[in-house]
């Protein structure tokens, strides 16, 4: 029982640890709310409930506004003292095995009954999503910007199917990812978020994995032979310039650096689905189709 009042109290000295600043912009309040989820990060604001939120995980990048707030680590990779220094009193996350970590500092915020939740719906799909906002609008009483959210996605996803059928061409489109925490040299499966957004957009990804694997071999790429490759912009930028993403294994040997047909893409666009879904499918559509 000591070292828990022990570890607590040394964990409410230390200064919020922000990506760009070590100031908490949110102030004092009652309620004070860490985000743990990416994905209930960007509907939060999107709902304009964020007034509470005080600190989020570093997959938290949309929107911009995010990045000012202090963070509290990666969401597998918590960092206790980060939490406890902006002085929570409820942990957002998404549940599941791959929700947040490590099993040390849950146990400890466990036993500092710091409250943690996670909504119910899984937005795994479309409906889902749209379940998952009206869900979290509920929650925090914006209920009405909810619906205005939910219209707009199965509009510009109705547009987007309607888009698809006039296509003659299955682009084959690969997705290259960096990660961020081991900076390994990724690719995002066909049994993905961003498989199922490039299918909707009349794509395909030539690469029957599901989730994200590691590039082992130059084959992998080569083989596939991609007309499209979108490389998401932590790596994109990492790289800094085309030379530098040519060198990529396997990369210089497809269709798709031949044609000039390498793009940046923004990361937190296509590894979860949420309010901005359908835009992002009408934008991938006209990079992988060359649409005006």
């Amino acid at each position: 029982m000591k070292n828990i009042f022990f570890i607590a109290a040394i964990a409410m000295l230390l200064t919020s640890c922000g990506r760009f600043a070590n100031e908490d912009k949110k102030g004092a309040m009652d309620v004070r709310i860490v985000s743990a989820s990416k994905q209930y990060t960007e509907i939060m604001y999107a709902l304009n409930a964020d007034s509470n939120l005080v600190a989020v995980d570093l997959s938290s990048t949309y929107p911009p506004e995010a990045k000012d707030l202090p963070t509290i680590g990666y969401h597998m990779k918590l960092s206790f003292e980060g939490i406890m220094s902006v002085k929570p009193t409820l942990l957002l996350h998404s549940g599941g095995n791959y929700s947040i970590g490590p099993e040390t500092v849950v146990s400890q915020l466990e036993k500092l009954r710091i409250p943690m939740k996670t909504f119910e719906t899984k937005a795994e799909d479309i409906p889902g999503t749209t379940a998952l906002i009206r869900e979290m609008g509920q929650y925090f009483h914006k209920e009405q910007k909810a619906e205005v959210l939910c219209e707009k996605l199965e509009a510009d996803m109705q547009k987007a199917l309607e888009n698809g059928k006039t296509y003659t061409d299955t682009v084959k489109v690969i997705v290259i990812h960096f990660g961020r925490a081991s900076n390994s040299y990724l690719i995002r499966g066909n049994e993905d978020v961003a498989g199922e957004m490039v299918r909707w957009a009349g794509g395909i990804i030539p690469i029957d994995k599901k989730g994200m694997a590691r590039i082992t071999s130059p084959e992998i790429i080569a083989q596939a032979n991609p007309d499209v490759i979108l490389l998401t912009d932590f790596g994109y930028d990492r790289l800094g310039s085309m030379e530098k993403v040519l060198e990529l294994p396997g990369v210089a040997l497809t269709n798709a650096a031949k044609t000039g047909r390498i793009y940046r893409v923004e990361g937190h666009d296509l590894i979860y689905l949420g309010p901005r879904t359908g835009e992002n499918v009408l934008k991938l559509q006209k990079l992988i189709h060359q649409t005006q």
